[in-house]
């Protein structure tokens, strides 16, 4: 809510709705106490249609050749490779795709029932998640 992933709309009965469920995860220590506990909010994406829900997917890929070049030109002129991995990155896409997803449990509101939620974000697991968060 605080990152405006969707707005609630009312529904009219015309929309192709999604579904959602939370995953649960608990991280450890190593001496197995336990560190944190997480929850993700995953759009249940095999349930999208093609041409209805998205048009086309895009998945990220590195070719193993293009990184050996790209690790050949930096040690040629001696240059500092760092790597950078940021794990919230599908969390920051923005939804060009009018997409719509049941009120996930929990934050259902009682005052609007007969909403339904209209993403402006992506969420884990949705068809356009990979493409907005590199076009965002």
């Amino acid at each position: 809510m605080s990152n405006q992933t969707w707005t609630l709309v009312p529904y009219k009965g015309m929309e192709i709705i999604i579904d959602s469920k939370w995953i649960f995860k608990t991280k450890y220590k190593a001496d197995g106490s336990i560190e944190r506990r997480k929850a993700r909010l995953i759009a249940r994406g095999f349930k999208q249609t093609t041409c209805l829900n998205f048009d086309e997917t895009f998945n990220l890929v590195v070719k193993f050749g293009s990184i050996i070049t790209i690790l050949a030109i930096a040690v040629h002129f001696n240059w500092e490779v760092k790597q950078l991995d940021i794990s919230n990155a599908f969390l920051n896409g923005k939804l060009k795709e009018t997409i719509f997803m049941h009120q996930p449990e929990g934050y259902i509101d009682s005052t609007k029932l007969n909403h339904i939620c209209k993403l402006s974000k992506v969420i884990y697991n949705l068809k356009q998640a990979p493409r907005a968060c590199i076009t965002s």
